[in-house]
């Protein structure tokens, strides 16, 4: 059973980093797009970013570039999200998502993990 789990957040103050990683088990990601989404509190889901796992390409949402950055270790079958230069509006839920390409589009989801910035 395909499984993705993230883990990595936590409690950290305004301007600090932290790294988010989603892990998979009963899927590989080798021929996927990773996309990492957050969702505020009474806010909608939004994207972060994403990783095309074959050739490591990134894309993000113009407001994240500079402060997050999406990787992959391959050995690992595992996705990172560093978040540098956290303010109180990163506050949310992160959850990473993959994307197969069988027609589903983000098929998998994880749980998420949370991420509180304080100020």
């Amino acid at each position: 059973q395909a499984q993705l789990v993230e883990s990595g957040g936590g409690l950290v103050q305004a301007g600090g980093s932290l790294r988010l990683a989603c892990t998979a088990s009963g899927l590989t990601f080798s021929r996927s797009v990773v996309g990492w989404f957050r969702q505020a509190p009474g806010k909608a889901r939004e994207f972060v970013g994403s990783i095309k796992w074959t050739d490591g390409s990134t894309y993000y949402l113009r407001s994240r570039e500079g402060r997050f950055t999406i990787s992959r270790d391959n050995a690992k079958n595992t996705v990172y999200l560093q978040m540098n230069s956290l303010k109180p509006e990163d506050t949310a839920v992160y959850r990473c998502a993959a994307d197969v390409f069988d027609g589903q589009g983000y098929r998998y989801w994880g749980q998420g993990t949370q991420v509180t910035v304080s100020s």
